[in-house]
């Protein structure tokens, strides 16, 4: 009897183990809007090319939609998931369209400003002039944006703002893609512009730009912050918990290896993915991206505060829209 039973247990245990097995060998397909190719998307780029995404049974489509078309193609339904910064998400949350957030990649804010030579020198600024002066002498300035109503949108109006400023008119913007933006400036059809690594780096290696403001130098005041934000609608985590948690263990094990191999993830990675760009250059820029990116890849309530300040600071957001609390906008529970 005692052989039977032992027998009946094993086949039981055998069975339950190829279900789950099986339920795990299942692939699951994801579409993730991207909303620019610049080195804030490292972790994407790592979780796809070394194998993080597949490893993890995830079929991942990539969509490539400037600036809010990302989110808004989430919250549309038309994409699973996006990685964006939180100004953008918690503005969501404030207009009544509640997302939810499961990691963040990067926690310090990775925009900047940069402005042509000539211009620099015409208005008087120089890189050592305090921030609020140097905004000052942006009015009547065309500045190139990568989409409007973007982190990138948001840090142009905090530093005008910072200038004292009128947001809306003392600055003109001319939204752009990111590989356009030199070569604009270069034939004097912008003054400057902003977005991220490693476009700002190569305008100012190449001699063309000087920095006029970096939120990695200039704005300790926003730091932690959520500028690497991957999120998903409320109701596709609890009805595909397995999508949310493989999505949360794959940007986990590209956070890893971004801490612990940034030469193996630039050599393999990076050089591929930005093919066109100097390996000099490019590696001046990853240097920094680098440091910005998480060690801890949870979200927490210092972040949002800080995102949201953006957001009001650069009037994209109300007073009167102000998130209070951001109950049921974020998860760490994938990430244990």
């Amino acid at each position: 009897m005692f052989r039977k039973v032992s027998a009946t247990i094993s086949a039981a245990a055998l069975a339950l183990g190829f279900a789950a097995s099986t339920a795990k060998s299942q692939a699951i397909d994801v579409i993730m809007a991207l909303p620019a190719q610049t080195l804030t998307f490292a972790s994407v780029y790592v979780a796809e090319d070394m194998g993080f995404l597949k490893k993890e049974g995830l079929n991942v489509s990539f969509r490539n939609l400037v600036g809010v078309a990302s989110p808004n193609a989430v919250i549309a339904g038309s994409a699973d998931f996006t990685y964006t910064t939180a100004p953008v998400f918690l503005r969501a949350a404030a207009k009544g369209q509640p997302l939810f957030a499961i990691a963040n990649l990067l926690d310090k804010p990775m925009v900047e400003i940069v402005l042509r030579k000539d211009v620099a020198e015409r208005i008087g600024i120089t890189e050592n002039m305090p921030l609020a002066e140097r905004a000052k002498r942006l009015k009547g300035l065309t500045i190139a944006i990568q989409g409007v109503g973007s982190i990138v949108h948001a840090w142009e109006r905090y530093v005008v703002a910072k200038g004292g400023l009128d947001v809306e008119n003392d600055v003109r913007i001319a939204p752009m893609d990111p590989p356009a933006m030199l070569p604009a400036l270069e034939n004097k059809a912008v003054d400057g512009y902003t977005t991220s690594m490693p476009f700002t780096t190569q305008a100012v290696l190449k001699g063309s730009a000087i920095m006029l403001a970096s939120s990695v130098t200039d704005a300790p005041e926003l730091i932690p912050f959520a500028y690497g934000l991957l999120y998903t609608r409320p109701e596709v985590c609890q009805k595909s918990r397995e999508m949310c948690a493989r999505m949360a263990r794959a940007f986990q094990g590209a956070a890893k290896m971004i801490q612990e191999q940034p030469d193996k993830v630039f050599e393999e990675v990076l050089k591929k993915r930005f093919a066109k760009m100097e390996p000099e250059l490019l590696k001046a820029a990853w240097d920094v991206t680098q440091k910005a990116h998480a060690k801890d890849i949870r979200v927490n309530k210092a972040m949002l505060d800080n995102s949201q300040k953006v957001s009001i600071d650069a009037k994209l957001l109300e007073p009167a829209d102000v998130l209070k609390n951001y109950d049921g906008l974020y998860t760490d529970e994938f990430l244990k």
